[in-house]
């Protein structure tokens, strides 16, 4: 499959976030259910972040890569669920987690570290029970928990919107994490990374304050 459109998309995106974004913003290509081709058409396009959402197909290309992915520039996120039983597997393999959502989770990815890994909590604003993460309510004291772990580093906060084309429900979700991010600041804990934003709503996260953004279809085009 050919990714020529793919220099033209994403500059097509970066004038996007030159318009609604006053920060800087990191774009992670999501490269599920693409080969490593994708990831191939994104380094030479000018992203060395590529994310994952399971871990099997992200340990399968970085081994395609040579030498698990390592090496080549990469800077792996695993931006979907993680269970505490491939905890083992995360070690070595990604530089960064966007999805921690428990205590038990984080204990555990700690315990198999032995060098720092960087870290960002899933937190579910949008109340959906379809959605993976931990509520508002329970993140500040989750937060300052996983802050505490030897080798973990927590760097922010991640979360997903509705599946609307409803730009004040997208912004809404995207702002209460924002408006929980410095609600911790004021409990002494910053976390300046903002995970939130996808293909059809980053336009909305990046006005709302996000500093990455996880976009797939946007870049590479339809999966099949």
């Amino acid at each position: 499959m050919g990714f020529e459109a793919l220099p033209e998309r994403l500059a097509q995106v970066r004038a996007v976030l030159a318009q609604r974004a006053a920060q800087p913003v990191t774009i992670v290509a999501v490269t599920k259910g693409f080969g490593t081709d994708a990831v191939r058409a994104a380094l030479a396009a000018g992203i060395a972040d590529i994310g994952e959402n399971r871990v099997q197909e992200a340990v399968q290309k970085q081994d395609e890569l040579g030498a698990g992915g390592k090496g080549s520039g990469i800077r792996w996120h695993l931006i979907g669920h993680l269970q505490r039983n491939k905890a083992r597997v995360v070690v070595g393999r990604f530089d960064i987690v966007h999805s921690l959502d428990s205590l038990e989770l984080a204990t555990e990815l700690n315990r198999r570290l032995q060098a720092p890994m960087r870290v960002l909590l899933q937190v579910n604003v949008a109340g959906e029970s379809q959605k993976s993460g931990c509520t508002p309510d329970e993140t500040p004291a989750l937060a300052r928990q996983v802050a505490a772990l030897e080798h973990l580093r927590l760097e922010g906060l991640m979360t997903m919107a509705p599946l609307t084309d409803d730009e004040d429900a997208q912004r809404r979700t995207f702002r209460g994490l924002r408006v929980l991010r410095d609600r911790i600041k004021e409990e002494g804990l910053w976390l300046p990374t903002l995970s939130m934003g996808m293909s059809g709503d980053y336009a909305s996260a990046a006005q709302e304050g996000a500093t990455v953004i996880r976009l797939g279809t946007v870049l590479f085009g339809p999966r099949t």
